[in-house]
């Protein structure tokens, strides 16, 4: 009966383990989702704070290919921060592995 109750047990462990596994997995994929969403917020801010200096500061004749550069420019900087956030990040995630 002991050797019973030892596989029960083992086969326990062994089930916590595989949700574990796959909570972690849950968790991953929705860190994906989640940096995904903070690149299109940060995107759209961008474009929104682009607009908003052009609209302050020009005619009411605006030049488009200067505002889509510009927008273009912040996007640009806007995922070099957002690289090195992502690296900061696996960083972390190495740090707290080990």
């Amino acid at each position: 009966q002991n050797e019973k109750e030892l596989q029960d047990v083992v086969k326990q462990q062994e089930e916590k383990m595989l949700q574990l596994i796959d909570k972690s997995g849950e968790v991953t994929r929705l860190k994906g989702e989640v940096s995904q969403l903070k690149r299109a917020l940060q995107r759209a801010e961008t474009e929104a704070k682009v607009l908003w200096e052009e609209m302050r500061g020009q005619e009411p004749k605006v030049d488009a290919a200067y505002i889509q550069e510009r927008v273009l420019l912040r996007q640009e900087v806007d995922k070099l921060r957002l690289l090195l956030l992502e690296k900061d990040d696996e960083n972390l995630l190495l740090s707290d592995k080990y």
